[in-house]
């Protein structure tokens, strides 16, 4: 016996290649049983009838009624194994298929040998075996079948019972079991082929329709159906998001009146498919109506999509543009500029000038150092190069950067402190660009943060799971009104500054899996750059 293996009965143990489904097995199993308990009661049946007496047992009537009746007492007690399944299927369709030989050879020679036609029987028996066991073992039977009948006939010649002309019919029934079992396992193949098949098929949709579910309900825009009657059917989690629902309504009408009505006036005026409501929050939602006509259904999809994250979206691609327009403006730029600064130190040389003529020139050079930090912040944001991410030990790389900064300003004692939270702490972040951060919120601290109150402390802390580098400065803070603009480019509120530094420093740690934010910290201006910790798996894309 060959147990069952991925939902599959392999019956036959000499033909491992040959398996069916395990419920398929079993139904073909009981439609055989079904058709032997209605033969064996039929064979029962016409002991009892007139009639039955002369059309069979005509050779040997006290053979028929045991073997009849022995044959109905054996499916009788099958019938609960089957449908139990106390045994397993394997003995179970070899022992219907083998006592079926025996009786219906029994029958066939109480019924007066092959002539009586009563041995065609046995044909559906070796078709039954073919697809309920298969391969040689089919095979196999219809090779017993074939030698029961013979050996039949052969008795019946050596004990002068029949006439001898039918043992040729003998040899032609046993011709036809081999084909009819040949056929069968032929044909069960096919039928395990073409299950197989369609299971894969069935797995394969099976795996797109998961996709597709999880793809609707992962999108960033609302997908809604309703039918005729205006009655919700499905949804995605972003309905519930936009609309910030609980739980999602039964009717249309439920959700909002101003989106039942304009779906009304699309369905009277189908060219009007888009609408804009507003919800109760004061935020607005785009709303597009479509037609879907499925198995002669007639079924509309609502897309509802964020119109301030449209906006947004049309802000970035503005900003895209514009940065390309000003870095090409600003190289355009830099080269009468620096004629014109070159021109100043020439001047700012000539012995002539008086002092008020060598303040113009130094005013000169001071707008062109600054003309051109404001070139080089635009160039630098416009080639941003490809972040180079690698793990960093921030215990011995932010002391070495803090060191290195006071160093380089030479005069001022100790301006910034380090300040380290918790040991090993890696992070994935690209050196140069987390350098490159750390200078524009330090110049923001030396310029805005009161360093003359106190120093400048720079900390590296661990927040949920999360290395964290904080800058905590002495300032005043930043006002609401411009805390809303703090990370928009050329947003400043010095008249010496560029308004880029924040909002390069924002790229950059976006560029690298990180987050930059302000806040409060303790009535001092705290800027948080929190990164990816590199002692878990980072995925890049």
């Amino acid at each position: 016996m060959h147990p069952i293996k991925t939902d599959a009965i392999y019956p036959c143990p000499f033909s491992k290649g040959y398996g069916i489904s395990t419920r398929q097995a079993w139904l073909f199993l009981k439609l055989f049983f079904g058709y032997r308990l209605i033969s064996a009661t039929i064979f029962v049946m016409l002991i009892f009838l007139p009639a039955g007496k002369s059309l069979l047992g005509q050779y040997d009537g006290q053979l028929y009624q045991v073997t009849s009746l022995t044959y109905l007492a054996i499916s009788l007690l099958i019938g609960p194994a089957i449908f139990k399944r106390l045994l397993d299927y394997t003995h179970l369709s070899q022992i219907l298929i083998f006592t079926d030989i025996v009786f219906i050879t029994l029958l066939m020679h109480a019924c007066g040998g092959v002539t009586s036609g009563v041995g065609g029987l046995l044909a559906v028996s070796i078709a039954a075996a073919g697809l309920l066991v298969g391969g040689r073992c089919a095979m196999l039977f219809a090779a017993l079948a074939t030698l029961a009948v013979l050996a039949e006939e052969v008795y019946a010649i050596q004990a002068n019972s029949f006439n001898s002309a039918a043992l040729n019919f003998s040899g032609l029934l046993g011709i036809s079991f081999f084909t009819i079992g040949l056929l069968s396992v032929i044909l069960s193949q096919r039928v395990e082929q073409s299950a197989s098949l369609a299971k894969s098929h069935e797995q394969t949709i099976e795996r797109l329709e998961k996709l597709n579910r999880y793809i609707i309900q992962h999108l960033q825009s609302g997908i809604m159906i309703v039918d005729a009657k205006q009655t919700i059917l499905l949804s995605n989690q972003s309905v519930l998001r936009l609309l910030e629902l609980a739980a999602l309504p039964h009717k249309l009408g439920e959700v909002s009146e101003l989106l039942q009505q304009a779906f009304n006036t699309w369905r009277s005026n189908p060219e009007r498919d888009f609408a804009i409501i507003r919800l109760p929050t004061q935020d607005e939602l785009q709303v597009r109506f479509s037609q879907l006509a499925i198995d002669g259904e007639s079924l509309h999809m609502l897309i509802f999509e964020d119109v301030a994250l449209q906006k947004q979206h049309l802000q970035q691609s503005k900003l895209a543009s514009l940065g390309r327009l000003t870095a090409s403006i600003a190289h355009e730029i830099r080269n009468p500029l620096s004629a014109i600064s070159h021109a100043g130190q020439l001047l700012s040389e000539t012995p002539q000038l008086n002092q008020q003529e060598q303040r113009l020139t130094q005013i000169i050079q001071t707008h062109c150092l600054r003309v051109n930090k404001i070139i080089e912040d635009v160039l630098a944001l416009s080639r941003r190069n490809p972040s180079q991410k690698q793990k960093l030990n921030l215990d011995q790389w932010l002391p070495a950067y803090v060191q290195e900064k006071n160093q380089y300003l030479s005069g001022q004692a100790e301006m910034f402190v380090c300040i380290i939270r918790f040991k090993e702490l890696n992070a994935y972040v690209d050196p140069g660009h987390l350098k490159q951060i750390l200078d524009n919120l330090c110049a923001n601290a030396m310029k805005y943060g009161h360093p003359e109150k106190g120093n400048i402390i720079v900390e590296a802390d661990y927040i949920a799971g999360e290395p964290c580098i904080h800058v905590v400065d002495n300032g005043p803070g930043i006002s609401r009104e411009s805390l809303r603009h703090l990370f928009e480019p050329f947003f400043t509120t010095s008249h010496q500054g560029t308004g880029l530094g924040l909002y390069i420093s924002r790229e950059l740690a976006e560029l690298n899996q990180a987050e930059l934010s302000y806040a409060r910290r303790n009535d001092k201006s705290c800027f948080t750059l929190s990164l990816a910790n590199a002692d878990h798996a980072v995925i890049e894309i």
